[in-house]
């Protein structure tokens, strides 16, 4: 382990429960040492460069990513953690104190800074982000060639929002909507969603669930983009799936604590964890080849442990020297 704390052997299975939550003094109950000990062991973690560790070749660098904040707390003040994702992988998370373009240029920034030390023209050609339009100007402004897709996803969910208790009218409405989204190219899309327009105009009640289905057609355009790249990500449930692992591990340590130095190596440590952690043992039934987010990423892996794996491949923090 970093600076001989431990044996690699001695700590990788308190850290493998800690990679789903498990309080330090649960693990100091089984394990021995103090929550200190454990403490430290895994902000090591969080130290060498996500982008490095996690991606071999420039050529793995995902050219289809997704950006998002997470709402979080530290010291009890809400926080936002900037999070990327790609190729099944977490490749960035910092945590900002705000929400602004500026704030989250420089959150998002540490995802675009260690990219480009593993590829200097390394630039996604899309981000599928929501509609906040700080996210978006932070990506403009890092990659001013992206595309910025806007999540069908979160459009969906407002929609369903507006339905409230009427399950008759939210399978009608979301079934329309859906049927949209299925479309196979970008001429049917418009298509569809032309006729949704006019089915939701002459068809539904005025009121709040009219206007949102209304919005999402006017947000036609920003949706149909993705067609012109094979690849793209049209909603953000490869994000939210990773987020949501995020929530779970936040809300199991009710969130950060101590210094905004503490509070990024948490988030980053988080994010390595992921990226190397080992698949379950159905995942690895359904599909022997399938042994982490990392193999799935490169197509090998440095040692079938999973935290010696992250070690040699974070090894000179993460960079090629």
């Amino acid at each position: 382990m970093p600076y001989m704390v431990g044996r690699t052997e001695a700590v990788e299975k308190a850290l493998y429960l800690r990679h789903w939550g498990v309080p330090f003094d649960a693990l100091v109950y089984v394990f021995g040492r103090d929550a200190m000990y454990w403490y430290r062991a895994e902000m090591a973690l969080g130290r060498p460069a996500i982008v490095g560790s996690t991606v071999k070749q420039p050529e793995q660098l995902p050219a289809h990513v997704l950006a998002d904040e997470k709402h979080t707390w530290a010291l009890g003040h809400e926080v936002y953690v900037a999070t990327t994702v790609g190729g099944g992988c977490i490749l960035g998370a910092t945590v900002t104190d705000a929400a602004s373009a500026d704030a989250l240029e420089a959150a998002y920034g540490e995802f675009a800074e260690e990219a480009r030390e593993l590829s200097p023209t390394y630039s996604p050609q899309t981000v599928c982000t929501d509609g906040w339009e700080g996210t978006q100007s932070a990506w403009r402004r890092l990659f001013p060639t992206v595309c910025i897709i806007l999540c069908f996803l979160h459009s969906v969910l407002k929609i369903a929002e507006r339905c409230r208790r009427d399950r008759a009218m939210r399978r009608l409405v979301l079934g329309r909507v859906w049927a949209v989204y299925d479309a196979c190219t970008r001429a049917q899309f418009s298509q569809r969603l032309r006729r949704l327009r006019e089915w939701a105009t002459a068809g539904l009640p005025e009121g709040a669930l009219q206007q949102m289905v209304l919005k999402l057609c006017g947000k036609g355009p920003q949706f149909a983009r993705a067609y012109r790249f094979p690849g793209a990500h049209r909603t953000s449930n490869a994000l939210d799936r990773l987020m949501h692992h995020q929530d779970r591990r936040l809300y199991a340590m009710r969130y950060l604590h101590g210094t905004p130095d503490a509070a990024r190596l948490a988030m980053r440590a988080m994010a390595l964890q992921w990226n190397f952690h080992p698949y379950g043992a159905r995942t690895r039934r359904d599909d022997p080849t399938r042994r982490s987010p990392f193999h799935d990423l490169n197509g090998f892996e440095y040692h079938p442990n999973w935290l010696h794996n992250l070690l040699i491949a974070s090894s000179m923090g993460g960079r090629k020297l």
